[in-house]
């Protein structure tokens, strides 16, 4: 036996009931493709974090954090280590939301408090349906809250780093945890200081007062542009970074990439920067479909494409992608 499968089993003994064994992961991704985690756990309280970090403690089995999944592509062969998610159905102490005015701010200040399993587009709907502005653009951001603070993720001219106040943290891999504020999130484009091993457990956003019926104008306004501009089906939203001064998208549709199918994988027609998985598709596929993309772009404009899609457990991988 090797020391890597030795050390996994001797984690599961240690985890006992809170671990299930081989749980496929492309499920539990936008993708909808990719192999099983060797061990799953999915994390319902604090305490349930803090028994996996105990039970890590000495190893070195590989984890990985898993939100929503938006921005995650597994491999195939699937991820020899331990995978742990919060919860993301009740009872799970991840998904509180509360909306209170900021007693501390200015007139109308208000102050959006996120379990970090609750997805972005439910607090920005739940957010508007209380009066709350300034959260919208994260209706069109498909992740959960934890998953958007490590990417720093955002769109329709904003994102996480312009309305964070503050978050709560816990890290699996040593005993650290506590609060967090804008300066240790250290926010850059789609990047921020949040380690792999690192979960968020909630947030804290800045909000506004405002009016109902123009905070659900500007949702469905987001939604509808959405619908318009991007498409739909099994893919984790804009595969690559812009580079500075243009758009991924541009690049690849020059590049004559826009379209491109290779096994089970697509280059959307509706936007170049989007790769679509066919049902019961490969991840693989997408995989080498992105590097064949990578090259092509390369070739026609000498700009070689950075990920924002997460990696895991492809044996050529570099570290890529943010969350």
């Amino acid at each position: 036996m090797s020391r890597a499968r030795g050390e996994l089993e001797a984690l599961a003994r240690r985890l006992g009931p809170l671990a299930r064994a081989g749980v496929a992961l492309g499920p539990l991704t936008t993708y909808r493709v990719g192999g099983p985690a060797a061990l799953f756990v999915e994390a319902r309280t604090r305490r349930d974090l803090l028994a996996v970090r105990d039970a890590l403690a000495g190893t070195s089995v590989p984890v990985l954090v898993v939100g929503k999944g938006s921005n995650l592509l597994v491999a195939d062969r699937g991820f020899e280590g331990l995978a742990v998610r919060l919860a993301p159905v009740e009872p799970s102490e991840f998904l509180g939301l509360s909306i209170d005015e900021d007693p501390a701010g200015p007139a109308g200040a208000m102050v959006v408090r996120a379990g970090g399993a609750l997805g972005l587009p439910v607090v920005a709907r739940r957010s508007v349906d209380a009066g709350a502005c300034g959260l919208e653009w994260a209706v069109g951001v498909p992740g959960s809250v934890g998953g958007a603070l490590r990417m720093n993720a955002g769109g329709h001219g904003s994102d996480v780093a312009a309305s964070l106040r503050r978050y709560g943290w816990l890290e699996l891999a040593a005993e650290a945890e506590g609060e967090g504020d804008l300066a240790r999130l250290a926010p850059a484009y789609r990047h921020s200081s949040i380690g792999p091993t690192e979960v968020v457990l909630w947030a804290e956003f800045a909000a506004r007062a405002g009016e109902v019926a123009a905070g659900k104008a500007a949702l469905a306004e987001i939604v509808a542009w959405r619908r318009r501009h991007q498409p739909g089906g099994s893919n984790a939203g804009s595969v690559f970074t812009n580079p500075p001064g243009t758009s991924a998208g541009a690049l690849i549709d020059a590049a004559g990439a826009k379209g491109l199918r290779l096994g089970s994988a697509c280059v959307s027609r509706k936007h170049a920067n989007f790769i679509q998985a066919d049902e019961g598709g490969s991840a693989d596929d997408v995989r080498a479909l992105m590097e064949r993309v990578r090259t092509m772009v390369e070739a026609s404009a000498g700009v070689r494409l950075e990920s924002e899609v997460r990696l895991v457990g492809f044996e050529d991988q570099v570290s890529e992608g943010a969350s």
